[in-house]
């Protein structure tokens, strides 16, 4: 236990809790987008309704699942924090001159980046999941045929991102988001060890791909609320 411990606490335990939760979170990422993306299907609205209801249907497991999911975020913002004093103590005396040949924008920003990401988590679930920023959701319901009601999604989102302010910080989210995962799995590659001159490339360049097709992703919903493409 005293050896898993010291590892956690070295920096190269530190680098694998933030490749690890990176992973853990990435794969949220994805899921939640597959979901999300079924409001562009022409049914106005009626496979993400399901989907949403299938997501309340979890119950306790569904909150289970979001404290898990924002406990891996918290961890990995922490220790990416604490990565970065360790890096800035090993050299305390800053550069004469900087020198950022091999550090991207996306890099020199990756704890501000991820904090600014974890505001935009908390807000988007006071907005859509908690109905704190507009009370009004709580009421937004349909009734199905057989006398049940569901929660209706789409008249959620569309009426949400039709907030300009809410659709821009959302983006801006997104954008830091992609930012932040194109940086990151160039980090997760290096402490894998997989950063040879072959495989590395592929690897890193694959990230950044994805990186822009989900930030793609999310950030179309709101541009077509926005463009009047979704609508009530």
């Amino acid at each position: 236990m005293n050896n898993f411990v010291r590892c956690c606490q070295s920096s190269i335990g530190k680098k694998w809790i933030v490749a690890l939760t990176g992973l853990v979170l990435v794969a949220y990422v994805l899921g939640h987008l597959a979901g999300n993306l079924q409001i562009f299907l022409p049914d106005h609205g009626e496979h993400i309704n399901a989907y949403g209801a299938f997501l309340h249907s979890l119950g306790p497991a569904l909150w289970a699942i979001r404290a898990f999911l924002l406990a891996c975020f918290v961890i990995h913002i922490v220790t990416t924090i604490q990565l970065a004093i360790e890096n800035k103590r090993a050299r305390p005396q800053g550069y004469q001159s900087p020198h950022y040949k091999r550090s991207s924008l996306a890099g020199r920003s990756m704890v501000m980046s991820g904090l600014i990401v974890l505001c935009f988590v908390i807000f988007h679930i006071l907005h859509f999941t908690a109905d704190v920023v507009n009370p009004k959701f709580a009421d937004m319901k349909e009734m199905l045929p057989n006398g049940t009601e569901r929660h209706n999604v789409y008249e959620m989102v569309v009426t949400g991102f039709h907030n300009p302010a809410a659709s821009c910080f959302y983006i801006l989210g997104m954008i830091l988001l992609c930012m932040h995962l194109s940086h990151g799995f160039g980090s997760f590659v290096q402490t894998l060890g997989l950063n040879t001159s072959k495989i590395a490339p592929w690897l890193v360049n694959g990230g950044r791909v994805l990186a822009v097709i989900i930030c793609l992703g999310y950030i179309a919903i709101p541009i077509a609320v926005m463009l009047g493409y979704l609508h009530l």
